[in-house]
């Protein structure tokens, strides 16, 4: 009978080391559910305060733990291409050329619309001015001379906010004259808070959930009515007016979910879009995809009845 050498040590040691790594990521998977895991979630930064307080309450009801990514909405974007099962939350959906790019690749993203937002002007508290034309703003976006506006500030120029207000303006930059900015929503507001005769523009959940840091800040500028493209009536950035359709400068916003599987991008895109995680959207000044319901406790009984 022909007997066979017994393996090598060193093959013996690269046969475990494969079968311990497989293992590993098995295991890493069948990990995370919709509700279990750990997961990375890349933030549109003008939306992080309200992100911030959905993760807070999705990690306290569930064994979850989610690292939040604050960045520009282009870099947002480019994670979504270069990371791989990437989710983010945007102020947009995906272009028609952008879903086309993750058809190629065989990927279909799940998007989930569930809230409302504004971008909103600000003015130092000191301003006389309530009130700001759209018309006036665009105007002075494109160069054209706008006396009533001395300046315009933004977070970063590769924001979501500046993406917005030039796609209004018809322009695909910033004018070079007038028009500045910073890196943060936070920046932009000291900034306004301590200087007169300019207008910031943040997104407006900024000024709703301030750091105790910020509040200070927040506390010294306005958030001004805005006068549309059509009309004479101005309107400021309330729900209500949101819910109207009412104020000109509201944007929906997204989970875009490219995990492709059942994963926390799943679980933490149901609780969002549920009661509980649109009832912290609502405490926080944006308009919830649905309005929460109300139970009301009807009591029947008369003071003459528990006598």
């Amino acid at each position: 009978m022909k007997k066979f050498a017994p393996l090598p040590y060193f093959v013996l040691f690269l046969i475990l080391v494969l079968v311990c790594a497989c293992n590993q990521t098995k295991t890493s998977k069948e990990e995370e559910t919709i509700l279990k895991g750990n997961a990375t979630i890349f933030v549109d930064e003008t939306l992080s305060p309200l992100i911030e307080d959905q993760v807070a309450v999705f990690e306290k009801n569930y064994e979850a733990k989610i690292k939040l990514v604050s960045k520009s909405e282009s870099e947002v974007v480019n994670a979504l291409f270069n990371e791989k099962g990437a989710i983010a939350i945007l102020s947009r959906n995906l272009t028609a050329d952008e879903l086309n790019i993750f058809k190629a690749r065989k990927i279909n993203p799940k998007i989930t619309p569930f809230a409302t937002d504004a971008v909103a002007f600000i003015s130092n508290k000191s301003s006389k001015d309530s009130i700001v034309s759209l018309i006036e703003v665009i105007s002075f976006m494109q160069g054209k001379p706008t006396p009533s506006i001395k300046g315009l500030v933004f977070d970063n120029l590769n924001s979501s906010t500046v993406r917005y207000m030039n796609a209004l303006a018809g322009i695909t930059s910033i004018p070079k004259s007038g028009v500045f900015s910073f890196k943060t929503n936070d920046e932009v507001i000291k900034y306004v808070s301590e200087n007169t005769d300019m207008i910031g523009i943040v997104g407006v959940n900024w000024l709703s959930q301030p750091s105790p840091a910020m509040q200070k800040y927040v506390d010294n500028v306005n958030a001004l009515r805005v006068k549309g493209l059509v009309g004479n009536e101005s309107y400021f950035p309330s729900q209500n007016n949101l819910a109207e359709r009412k104020y000109p400068l509201a944007r929906d916003l997204f989970i875009i979910n490219c995990q492709g599987y059942s994963g926390l991008g799943m679980g933490f895109a149901s609780f969002v879009g549920g009661d509980i995680g649109q009832r912290i959207i609502l405490k926080s000044g944006l308009l919830p995809i649905r309005i929460p319901g109300r139970k009301f406790i009807i009591d029947t009984k008369s003071k003459k009845d528990e006598k």
